[in-house]
């Protein structure tokens, strides 16, 4: 995707004050442009309502465009803005800055001070998306420091989320967990809010096309897997079984052009296996995935793997270590291999629930670092996105009878204060575990579409916690 970056001005400098105008746009957007993880391109300066109006509609109507970057270099009347930004449809940056670092002590007059006055003029824009209560992201700084582009960088990154979410379509094989209540949700909703299209698929559906696949396709993912994943003679069947559930899966989430789907071990009519390889195997594709029914998982999985190119993955809760103030992250087969340490292993094992045939699974430990674990909740008037900034740690133990993918974690503060807090905020036993998205980029991404977040990290204390919580219920149930 590329962004556009316009510059703000007005009529009444002259031409040759708009010849400068344009040429430190260019400069500044040149710069950008070799720092970011998206392009960046100038798209001119909007001087008067006519054009500040075509150029909203040019990047609504432009699919490639991710979002618009704002920059008023001289003072511009904000009143021309008006109808146009109330027609944009993109996210928005308002980037405050200026192009000289410092004042020159003697070229500045009154020239100087006409042309290089964002000071001036992006006061007079900040009101006016302020008083049209826009969702904007506001950057300021020097264009060039590296705390700017960073925050510009992790916005694009927010930004194509966005985009994501909106043309997102999730597969549902099966329903949700019987009885489990955080994995359920207004469908609806999700797609007004978030773009999500979430519709169901038999699983007689996924059976048939699991007969279709043909010998040729077996043997070539086999090799795929070979090549990829330390593999056992003696697991060959069964691992040939979980090639045959990936291809017919990604046939069905192409046709349909899904990018995140879910199931559930209760519903597995005809099937002899749980997809465990399968779906791992998927979700390093770049699919999204949620167990046990849990579709909004599986969207933010998804999208959070459209964001950034660093590791993602379906992750659970799953048990603590006290004495270490760890937890223990991992589920009965599901985590995606992106995030392993080292080359991961085909393992067949008892699941011990669903009453199925051992399915193949990779067995692996997840990377050390920085991460995030983050979930979405439905709060009945409006959707909640909590993020909690974790560390990923080494396992303490070999846990040597524990035959699936698992990492370890100390969440934020600590373990007893951030599992409170998370329970406190209603967060879900299911989470996108990322390395790569943080928790500043899930806030951009939350305001953009119009939900209420939440963020748990070192300095989170409970009792503030709960009324930031109280208040936001009041404000969002009467936003809703």
């Amino acid at each position: 995707m590329k962004f556009w970056f316009v510059s703000g001005s007005q009529l009444m400098y002259g031409e040759e004050t708009l010849r400068e105008v344009a040429e430190n746009s260019k400069v500044l957007t040149d710069f950008l442009r070799a720092k970011l993880p998206f392009a960046v391109e100038y798209k001119g300066t909007v001087k008067s309502d006519e054009e500040a109006r075509a150029m909203v509609v040019g990047a609504n109507s432009d699919p490639d465009c991710g979002g618009i970057i704002v920059w008023c270099h001289t003072f511009s009347p904000s009143k021309m803005w008006i109808v146009a930004l109330g027609l944009l449809q993109k996210p928005y940056l308002h980037l405050h800055t200026q192009i000289n670092r410092s004042i020159p002590n003697d070229a500045i007059d009154m020239d100087y001070m006409n042309l290089h006055q964002s000071a001036h003029g992006d006061r007079e824009h900040g009101f006016l998306t302020e008083r049209l209560r826009m969702p904007r992201e506001i950057v300021s700084g020097y264009y060039q420091d590296e705390k700017v582009i960073k925050s510009i960088g992790d916005w694009q990154r927010a930004a194509v989320g966005v985009s994501e979410s909106k043309s997102l379509k999730v597969a549902r094989f099966g329903d949700n967990m019987r009885n489990v209540a955080v994995t359920e949700g207004d469908k609806i909703e999700a797609q007004i809010k978030l773009g999500w299209q979430v519709n169901t698929f038999p699983v007689g559906q996924l059976v048939e096309e699991m007969g279709n696949v043909t010998k040729q396709e077996i043997q070539t993912k086999m090799a795929e897997y070979s090549s990829l994943y330390t593999m056992k003679d003696e697991d060959t069947g069964a691992v040939a079984y979980q090639a045959i559930e990936e291809i017919a899966l990604k046939k069905i989430l192409d046709q349909e052009g899904c990018k995140a789907f879910s199931n559930t071990f209760e519903d597995l009519y005809g099937m002899r296996q749980l997809p465990g390889l399968a779906t791992q195997n998927l979700m390093r594709q770049g699919y999204g995935y949620g167990g046990e029914g849990d579709w909004k998982v599986s969207a933010l999985t998804r999208i959070a793997k459209v964001m950034s190119d660093a590791p993602s993955t379906f992750m659970e809760d799953y048990t603590y270590d006290y004495d270490a103030g760890l937890v223990l992250g991992s589920h009965m087969l599901e985590v995606c291999p992106s995030i392993a340490e080292d080359k991961p292993r085909i393992e067949v094992h008892p699941l011990g629930i669903g009453g199925k045939e051992p399915p193949a699974r990779l067995s692996f430990t997840g990377k050390s670092g920085a991460a995030t674990a983050t979930c979405l909740i439905d709060m009945g008037q409006y959707f909640r996105l909590i993020c909690a900034d974790v560390e990923c740690v080494p396992p303490i133990n070999t846990y040597p009878h524990l035959p699936v993918a698992r990492t370890m974690w100390k969440p934020m503060p600590n373990l007893e204060e951030g599992a409170a807090a998370w329970i406190r905020a209603g967060g879900a036993h299911h989470t996108v575990l990322s390395y790569g998205v943080t928790a500043d980029m899930w806030r951009m991404f939350s305001r953009i579409m119009g939900i209420q977040f939440v963020s748990i990290g070192k300095n989170t204390d409970l009792y503030p916690l709960e009324k930031e919580l109280e208040l936001g219920d009041l404000l969002w149930t009467l936003k809703r």
